[in-house]
């Protein structure tokens, strides 16, 4: 029996697979995940990630008092005066 909710359900699941937003940390150079992953252990998070067209995503941490913002390179350093500009 065809059922044509099912049909818009999967199509939307396969979307969501290769929609950026729906993995936000996909397309990281190992470098950076190693340096997310150890900035998590002090209780840094993922804020947002940037994508530049033509580069590299580059990951903007905060903080645990949301104080401090920290942006992850693509060889894994940290840029420590990010300009990211945030819409209200």
């Amino acid at each position: 029996m065809f059922n044509s909710n099912n049909v818009v359900l999967q199509e939307r699941r396969q979307a969501a697979i290769h929609d950026p937003a729906a993995q936000p940390l996909a397309g990281l150079t190992p470098e950076q995940r190693s340096t997310l992953e150890t900035l998590e252990h002090f209780g840094w998070r993922v804020n947002s990630v940037r994508r530049k067209l033509f580069m590299a995503p580059v990951p903007v941490l905060v903080d645990r008092s949301g104080s401090r913002y920290v942006a992850i390179e693509a060889d894994g350093s940290l840029d420590e005066n990010p300009t990211v500009r945030f819409s209200a």
